[in-house]
């Protein structure tokens, strides 16, 4: 069989030996971040639709699961933002019950978290990856770009909830652009927010592969090592990927 929403495995820092599910193809997202290794957002949206068919994504996971494969995680995630597919619990449904010698993760951007009906079909996860890289407004629309509408407070509230209600774990990634937010002002903000977000663990990370933007460069290892020292003042289990 031709896999056409299955990628991988590949190796993950985070997730050891991941098979991806393309849940939303051609970068559709509510986001377009200036990072984005995927390039820029060509559907940027919050509307939420079958981006990719359910039953030939269930038939793919089959055929391709049909053997025993060393798999640590099946992600779903892609190029897009994976809560906008509106069949995202029916897929960890599925996985659960036919395969469930594999752990479930989640990729996401945090921007549908508000929702609780998002919060409640993606809850069947063993772990949810969200990302936050702004607390102020005006450094969402400079790093992260979103679709109008979205808010910084209205995504750490959906994360607050959502760390009520799910009982996997929360592994929150933070994206770090030098001289963007790495100032002492917004490492505040950012450390404060986790702090009521409570995750399980803090991932800093910085560009590895081109970004969306050229302008976007990497942090050097002094700068990501100031930020770890930060973060774990409040959380020793932060770690840079």
């Amino acid at each position: 069989m031709e896999y056409k929403y299955l990628f991988g495995p590949v190796r993950s820092r985070r997730l050891g030996r991941s098979l991806g599910i393309d849940l939303v193809p051609g970068n559709i997202c509510s986001f377009n971040c200036v990072y984005c290794e995927c390039g820029k957002t060509t559907c940027l949206t919050e509307k939420r639709g079958e981006y990719a068919p359910v039953g030939r994504i269930q038939q793919e996971l089959d055929h391709y699961l049909r053997r025993k494969r060393d798999i640590d995680h099946i992600t779903l995630g892609g190029t897009g933002e994976p809560t906008l597919h509106s069949g995202i619990s029916t897929i960890l449904e599925y996985l659960r019950k036919h395969h469930p010698e594999y752990k479930r993760a989640v990729l996401t951007n945090s921007t549908l978290l508000s929702d609780p009906e998002v919060r409640k079909e993606i809850h069947t996860a063993d772990l949810i990856l969200p990302s936050l890289d702004a607390v102020s407004d005006s450094q969402l629309r400079m790093i992260n770009r979103p679709i109008t509408g979205i808010t910084t407070e209205q995504m750490i509230e959906g994360l607050v909830k959502l760390r009520t209600e799910f009982k996997g774990e929360i592994w929150l990634e933070i994206f770090f652009i030098a001289g963007i937010n790495t100032t002492e002002g917004e490492l505040h903000l950012l450390r404060d927010a986790a702090v009521r977000i409570n995750p399980d663990q803090i991932h800093i990370n910085s560009l590895s592969r081109p970004g969306a933007e050229p302008w976007v460069s990497p942090l050097t290892e002094d700068e990501k090592k100031r930020i770890l020292y930060f973060f774990t003042e409040e959380f020793a289990n932060t770690t840079i990927i």
